[in-house]
């Protein structure tokens, strides 16, 4: 099997709005790919009734993940099983059998058919006012799910009314219909085998969510789409695209893309077919969908281009055009670089999304080559790594980043499923920059972040600043996908299995608890209640010994001691001098939020957990987080020097 160590957290249901096509699997696959995950698993290794009854919520999440079909009256046995039907799911799993599941599923279909019942009465039926606009529970029954359509009815209405022209108002319902019917007839299908499939990769994604948040499975649709937020690479004509329900608007045109180089694709065009095929009225994903493509193929857009004439009258141009697809790389979604100025100091800015790598680049060669390009151009006082939205990535790119500010030495240790510990080192001589150094990091920061920002605490090397701490996110998952252009996703789906937890060099897993700022600068998640801890089944926290004084004790003896050679000199040791200031950052950046005007407002307002459009433009959308992580960059940079002059 390819496994690839992979540390990706996803605050969101990884499933796109389309499954697609079932993937090809019988009763026989799912429970072998059930065993494969249970085999790879960090806790849990066989299906047993507590993981049944997991299965049996998730099941019905995902069937139906708003509550708009299914009534608890109808559920209610799968809702609150008893023992003896637990048993039941696990017997019949041994023996390759998910008749429960399927009792779940032909219920499900029943209730599509029944939604377009209810829906038809809508229009005779009192509307309740005072019934909420969203809601957790299940609907008790049928009345109450009219209630809930009669909700949806009425939301959908109020939107179409803020659209302009009644054409886009159309549109948008043409839109939510095709959405739902589409949604509908993958429930559905024509096929009972075609069916079967597709109720059964729902049972492989119950079973793999039992056993803990980031044990997933992918159908084959969702494992390219997760390569894609992986890499952030994919190929297609470079262009940033927005749905305006008339087509696809061209927005930007990625430099070096395909687009960039072919010339005729302009911004402002809109695209309102593909290869022929009209896409007005299709989803942005189907869209999109369509224009990928494999690199080197041929892709024919139709566009409508508006321009305004000698006598200033404007014209429409419909017209064909042909653009090889080729690979994309979202550079702006993999990092930014650029120089800020504080008063006669220089601060080097390093916001990086995600850790990445591919045949061609990395994050920590991409972090490396922006700051040698900054540090040739101007004399750098100090760096600001923002990590800030990075939801993980890959585990070696955290190792490599790290070592960017540390001399050799361990920067996480991992245990498997095994209760093996292994460590994970950086090898580098020299680093990069060993002066001034903040770490900026929120709520969302996770995974592969924590693994830095950690590392680079404990050793004392970097001060961490911004939300009081992050994600948690303290394991690390395999994926059974290849990276790389050769990349095939199997034809009966992927999954990304929790493998075991990691831990930095000072023996702590961020698992639940997160990595604590040093000095906290409240940011617009600060007062937002997510994170590991309020995720499904989390695993508990964990500690091992530290490891500054690293003994090898992971390496095989015929190598242990030319590795011991290697490290002894030249190695990390933890450090105080950045600790010091730590006291003196933290009253004069509390001072400065206190006398802020702007800032209280902006806390007042994130207090209420909700931001309004009026509020954002009192406060001037200004990243005040960011703002007062550059004034702390700066006062480190003024005590530092002070403290060498003294």
């Amino acid at each position: 099997m390819r496994l690839l160590i992979l540390t990706v957290l996803f605050l969101a249901n990884c499933a796109l709005n389309a499954l697609g096509a079932p993937p090809d699997i019988s009763s026989f696959d799912a429970k072998n790919k059930i065993q494969e995950i249970l085999k790879s698993h960090y806790k849990y290794k066989q299906v047993n009734t507590l993981l049944a009854q997991r299965a049996l919520g998730n099941f019905l999440d995902e069937l139906d993940p708003m509550k708009i079909y299914l009534s608890e009256k109808e559920i209610s046995t799968y809702l609150y099983p008893s023992d003896e039907l637990l048993e039941r799911i696990v017997v019949e799993f041994q023996r390759e059998r998910f008749t429960i599941f399927e009792e779940i599923y032909h219920t499900m279909i029943q209730s599509i058919y029944r939604r377009t019942e209810l829906e038809s009465t809508l229009k005779n039926s009192f509307y309740d006012e005072n019934y909420p606009k969203d809601w957790t529970e299940w609907a008790k029954d049928d009345k109450e799910l009219t209630k809930r359509l009669h909700v949806i009815q009425k939301l959908h209405a109020e939107t179409s009314e803020k659209f302009p022209t009644a054409e886009q108002a159309e549109l948008y319902q043409q839109r939510i219909k095709q959405r739902r019917e589409m949604r509908e007839s993958e429930m559905i299908l024509t096929s009972e085998q075609s069916r079967k499939q597709q109720m059964l990769s729902y049972v492989i994604k119950a079973f793999a969510g039992s056993l803990d948040t980031h044990t997933v499975y992918f159908t084959p649709a969702e494992a390219s789409q997760f390569l894609i937020d992986l890499q952030q690479k994919l190929s297609g004509i470079g262009a940033v695209l927005k749905d305006d329900l008339k087509g696809l608007l061209v927005m930007r045109i990625i430099e070096g893309g395909p687009a960039s180089l072919h010339k005729e694709l302009r911004v402002g065009d809109r695209i309102i077919a593909v290869n022929h095929e009209p896409i007005i009225g299709l989803d942005i994903i189907q869209s999109v969908d369509m224009i990928r493509g494999q690199s080197g193929t041929p892709v024919i857009l139709t566009l409508v281009r508006e321009s305004v004439n000698d006598e200033g009258v404007s014209e429409k141009e419909r017209f064909d055009i042909e653009i090889i697809r080729g690979d994309v790389i979202i550079q702006e979604q993999r990092f930014e670089a650029r120089i800020e100025p504080a008063g006669d100091a220089m601060i080097a800015y390093l916001h990086l999304h995600s850790f990445y790598q591919d045949e061609a680049n990395s994050s920590a060669d991409d972090l490396k080559k922006a700051l040698d390009n900054l540090k040739s151009q101007y004399k750098i006082d100090a760096v600001l790594l923002d990590l800030r939205g990075n939801l993980g990535g890959l585990l070696p790119q955290a190792v490599a980043v790290a070592g960017m500010f540390v001399k050799k030495g361990i920067i996480v240790s991992i245990k498997d499923n095994t209760e093996a510990v292994q460590h994970l080192r950086n090898f580098n001589e020299s680093v990069d920059w060993d002066g001034p150094l903040v770490i900026l990091t929120d709520k969302t920061s996770a995974s592969a972040s924590e693994i830095v920002a950690g590392a680079l605490q404990d050793y004392g090397r970097a001060i961490v600043v911004g939300d009081k701490t992050t994600c948690g996110k303290g394991s690390y998952q395999t994926l059974t996908l290849e990276l790389g252009p050769s990349c095939k996703v199997n034809k009966q789906g992927e999954y990304k299995v929790t493998r075991g937890m990691y831990y930095t060099v000072s023996g702590r897993s961020p698992q639940l608890t997160g990595v604590m700022a040093n000095i906290e600068i409240p940011g617009i998640y600060s007062f937002l209640d997510f994170g590991e801890t309020k995720s499904k089944y989390p695993l508990e926290n964990e500690s091992i010994n530290p490891h500054f004084q690293d003994t090898f004790e992971d390496v095989h003896p015929f190598y242990k001691r030319k590795i011991k050679k290697t490290f002894s000199n030249n190695a990390q040791q933890p450090i105080e001098i950045w600790n010091n200031f730590i006291p003196q950052l933290k009253m004069n950046s509390s001072r400065r939020i206190a006398l802020n005007e702007n800032y209280q407002l902006f806390l007042k307002e994130a207090e209420k957990k909700e931001f309004s459009e009026e509020a954002l433009e009192k406060i001037g959308r200004t990243d005040l987080q960011l703002e007062e992580a550059f004034n702390v960059t700066k006062d480190l940079i003024y005590l530092y020097k002070s403290s060498k002059k003294q």
